[in-house]
């Protein structure tokens, strides 16, 4: 089969390798979506590399339709379309025994650790189902779909650590992929402001039709004033950065009010560092948190808000390219044309 080869760091190429075969435990799918990730494009760039190994197959979100199920298997059926986290957890280290177990130190991670998505066909290991990490989709979802539960179950982590409340004026910092997720989610836990704040037109836009109640470009538009003038002077309550721009974290502190919340999304490259004034955080009595990765529980909850309807990831699915041009479709979607890229192995 055809699959995205992870070469080393900065380098992707498209080989033939062999199929996978379901053993005991196992159960193998014919790819139906892999949606790129920002994560994808650093790959590609050489800003990541760590915890990947060479030679394996790249993709970590991914679905696929059954088409071998290994010996004592009872729960998947041949032709149904599942999905999963890529993160098993290894269930004995001290964050899985403390209810951390997306932050995991011995997790194996489908797309660094083993072959993931970017490939006709996909083997989920027996450690994924024996851990449950892999779910049924509802029969009326597309692969991508299913696919963009892993960003959802994400975010939905993150809301988890910056905790909004009914009534609260929310700021997202960027309305890429994750920030219209944000959007959405911060809608649905009672968010009475939700500010997006993006130079480009067309996203904000589009941040509007999932929801947003008001949007801003800080390029043209001080951010600091404009949410203070919704917020009787205050601040946000919430302010998420969903790009990767270290000088963001100190603007974000600045436009959210006393005790509120700043929560660092977005990944940033290894070397980056960001200037910030501690005496916000001091006098203001922020709460500044993170936000890495998933847990069973969030991606499952993720397929489920999906499934009713209540987080439409469909429209952020807007273009699909061919595995044959994995790379390009990478690329693409880096430039922000779309919103987000699916690969399938035919383009379709």
């Amino acid at each position: 089969m055809k699959a995205a080869i992870f070469v080393g760091p900065g380098q992707l190429e498209l080989q033939e390798i062999p199929d996978p075969h379901a053993g005991p435990g196992e159960v193998v799918v014919r790819v139906g979506a892999n949606t790129v990730c920002g994560t994808d494009g650093r790959i590609l760039r050489g800003e990541k590399s760590k915890g990947i190994d060479r030679g394996v197959v790249l993709g970590h979100e991914f679905s696929g339709y059954v088409t071998e199920v290994g010996e004592g298997v009872g729960d998947f059926h041949e032709g149904e379309l599942i999905g999963g986290v890529p993160t098993i957890p290894c269930l004995r280290c001290y964050y899985c025994q403390h209810g951390k177990e997306h932050l995991c130190t011995d997790a194996t991670i489908i797309g660094y650790r083993k072959n993931g998505g970017l490939a006709e066909y996909m083997k989920f290991p027996r450690e994924a189902l024996d851990r449950r990490c892999v779910f049924h989709a509802a029969s009326h979802l597309t692969p991508a779909e299913v696919s963009l539960a892993e960003p959802l179950g994400c975010v939905l982590n993150g809301a988890s650590q910056y905790q909004t409340q009914v009534g609260d004026t929310v700021l997202i910092i960027g309305a890429g992929p994750i920030g219209l997720l944000h959007t959405q989610v911060n809608l649905l836990l009672g968010a009475s402001q939700v500010i997006v704040s993006d130079p480009s037109e067309p996203r904000r836009a589009i941040a509007e039709k999932f929801g947003a109640t008001h949007t801003v470009d800080p390029t043209a538009t001080d951010l600091e004033e404009y949410v203070r003038s919704l917020t009787d002077g205050l601040g946000a309550h919430v302010t998420v950065v969903c790009i990767g721009q270290p000088t963001l974290l100190q603007q974000a502190m600045q436009v959210t009010r006393k005790t509120g919340a700043v929560n660092a999304f977005a990944g940033f490259s290894k070397a980056s560092m960001s200037e910030v004034d501690p005496n916000l955080i001091h006098y203001g009595e922020l709460r500044i948190t993170g936000a890495s990765n998933a847990s069973r529980a969030s991606h499952k909850r993720a397929l489920r808000l999906i499934g009713e309807g209540k987080v439409d990831v469909k429209s952020l699915h807007t273009h699909t390219f061919a595995l044959d041009d994995v790379v390009e479709g990478i690329e693409f979607a880096q430039t922000g044309e779309g919103i987000k890229v699916a690969i399938s192995p035919d383009g379709n």
